[in-house]
């Protein structure tokens, strides 16, 4: 039997990750002949190429894009066994990467993090904020924030709790305009479109009795991010439909408005997302324990 060559596999993963074994000698503190050998060694072990190479860079071969899963795997893995072999007093130390949407980021997940640092100062966090839904695996994230109603995948998911989400207006709005009392009616009116939806020029509903309809609102404002839409919309310019933790204050002090209260674009969850692995280092455990606690 011929053991498997794991340090080439998890030196693949990092190249794969990187894109370039310049970069994977210097995050791995190792030469980068030893980084190109490695390569090689598993290659011809393999019997098939797993990446393209030019003087400039590295790109994956279909056989390298197919084996690279196995590849994270393995590398996932012996970093969960070498802080598992560690005594408890250096397993909370080293780097944690999150991806987080946006606004959610600034307004409630920054004082978390800044909370969590000071609890565990040997650990060190990456947040990347954005709307767009990253790749937790090809990107290295190690934990994702994710607002929506999730759909089946491999990654493994934690609900911590339902969101709500509003049609909303300015009163001033709707004295000009009238107050839609269908949803088709939205077709008529001026309508703020968040871009990061799958189709976000049609708006799908669903109504209390298990309704669907479909509306083509007008755009009259159109972004990737939800905060910046709030403004405009309590300045009376149009309707929108952000979730609850961002407008909820506004609409508590009036500023804005609810409408059709009982239709909306489906399910919407607060959710913690990892990859599919079950082996997590100590420190990922210790940062979902303390986001479960402080998020639900």
């Amino acid at each position: 039997m011929i053991l498997p060559d794991f340090e080439a596999w998890a030196i693949f993963a990092a190249a794969a990750r990187l894109g370039s074994f310049t970069a994977v000698a210097h995050e791995l503190a190792i030469s980068k002949p030893t980084v190109s050998k490695a390569i090689t060694r598993l290659e011809e072990s393999l019997g098939t190429v797993l990446f393209h190479r030019t003087s400039r860079k590295i790109s994956l071969s279909t056989a390298g894009t197919a084996l690279l899963p196995y590849a994270q795997a393995i590398a996932a893995d012996g970093e969960a066994a070498m802080e598992a072999a560690r005594d408890t007093a250096h397993l909370l130390r080293g780097q944690i990467r999150l991806a987080a949407p946006l606004s959610f980021g600034l307004s409630h997940l920054a004082p978390i993090i800044a909370d969590f640092m000071c609890e565990y100062p040997e650990i060190l966090v990456d947040v990347q904020l954005s709307d767009a839904r990253v790749d937790l695996i090809e990107e290295g994230f190690d934990l994702a924030i994710r607002i929506a109603d999730l759909p089946d995948s491999s990654l493994r998911a934690i609900r911590l709790r339902d969101m709500r989400a509003y049609f909303i207006a300015a009163p001033d709005y709707l004295e000009r305009r009238s107050t839609p009392t269908r949803p088709e009616q939205l077709a008529e009116h001026d309508c703020f479109l968040y871009s990061n939806e799958a189709t976000p020029e049609m708006w799908h509903m669903n109504g209390p009795q298990g309704e669907k309809i479909s509306v083509r609102p007008q755009c009259r404002f159109r972004s990737n991010n939800g905060d910046i839409m709030l403004p405009a919309l309590i300045a009376g310019r149009g309707i929108g439909y952000l979730p609850d933790f961002l407008c909820q204050d506004a609409i508590d002090r009036g500023a804005l408005q609810v409408l059709l209260p009982e239709w909306r674009f489906g399910a919407m969850a607060l959710n913690l997302v990892m990859p599919p692995s079950p082996h997590r280092p100590a420190r990922v455990d210790a940062l979902i324990s303390y986001l479960k606690k402080h998020l639900r």
